[in-house]
């Protein structure tokens, strides 16, 4: 294979993130697949997993240092076997594993750095064990650790709506301060830029108020100070915006023909309402940084770690996505 590999970063070790990765060997879609695929993991952790979960896939271990040389296929697991310590193939999520994930990012980033890939797929991770205070989740981690802070950019992308949160896992207390005008700008014109550039789309824009009903009983509300200077400033760039609406009734069906992109001020001002209508069929992608990253729109789903019952539709989706990239 000619293409440069995507990089898969596992996660958590202890979530349903391995099971949907095998399944989709076993659909033959991973196998099928134009890109060469390589998972950051432990192969100890890897084919415990496999073998309590009934899968049968060879594995090849893959040196970083010599990817290069590597003639990939995907009938087989490429694997960058990174150690873990543990006592069950199906332990509990703890702290413990937060070097383990740390050195797989890190192993990842490498690769991406050192241009033998440009793109990166990661499983999901606990934030309260993983990032603790350090970071608010993972599309601030990586915009951390790619000088790219105060960039990022959250789009949760499905073919028929997409939504962004202007501000991502911030406590409801701290959001109304964290709001400008040039935050709105920025992220909506970085995804306008995306979707024109890799989809050969001009999006429609529908953007949420922060307060209820877009209304508020003082008189420098958001709305007013905020949000609709920023509207005005990205019709004149030509960009096809419109709001602020209520959000309370912004999700309703007749209004989701109007727009491809859903902006809102806050975290589950948009994430809810997008996984009620699409549950996990969508993918987390982050802009901003100097490389695509997407990450299934699934958590880690402890509760369901080895019951062999998870479905595979949100890394599927993150794979299909990628086939609409012009990547490598």
């Amino acid at each position: 294979m000619k293409n440069k590999p995507i990089i898969i970063v596992s996660g958590e070790p202890f979530s349903i993130f391995l099971e949907i990765f095998f399944k989709l060997y076993k659909l033959k879609f991973i196998k099928k697949y134009k890109y060469p695929i390589i998972l950051i993991a432990s192969e100890k952790l890897v084919r415990e997993q496999m073998k309590h979960l009934g899968f049968k896939i060879k594995i090849k271990l893959i040196d970083q240092k010599k990817i290069h040389k590597n003639n990939f296929s995907n009938n087989q697991i490429n694997l960058i076997n990174v150690k873990l310590n543990y006592k069950k193939p199906f332990d509990k999520i703890t702290s413990k594993s937060s070097q383990y994930i740390k050195k797989c990012f890190e192993v990842g980033l490498n690769l991406i750095v050192s241009k033998k890939s440009s793109i990166l797929i990661n499983g999901p991770i606990s934030k309260k064990h993983f990032l603790g205070k350090n970071h608010l989740g993972i599309t601030e981690f990586l915009a951390k650790k790619t000088g790219k802070t105060g960039k990022e950019v959250m789009l949760i992308y499905n073919k028929f709506l997409s939504v962004c949160p202007v501000t991502t896992h911030l406590p409801l207390k701290k959001v109304a301060r964290e709001l400008s005008k040039e935050k709105i700008v920025y992220k909506i014109n970085c995804i306008n830029k995306f979707y024109k550039k890799n989809l050969k789309k001009k999006p429609r824009f529908g953007v949420s108020g922060l307060n209820p009903h877009c209304e508020s009983n003082y008189i420098n509300s958001e709305e007013e100070n905020i949000i609709k200077p920023a509207i005005k400033i990205l019709r004149k760039k030509s960009i096809k915006v419109e709001g602020p609406f209520p959000a309370d009734t912004l999700f309703l069906k007749k209004n989701l023909n109007k727009f491809d992109i859903i902006v809102g001020m806050y975290h589950d001002q948009v994430l809810a309402p997008m996984k009620s209508l699409f549950e996990f069929n969508a993918i987390n992608i982050t802009l901003g940084l100097p490389f695509i990253r997407i990450s299934p729109d699934h958590g880690t789903n402890h509760q369901m770690i080895g019951k062999n019952k998870s479905d595979p539709a949100s890394l599927k989706e993150a794979f299909n996505f990628l086939k609409k990239l012009n990547v490598n």
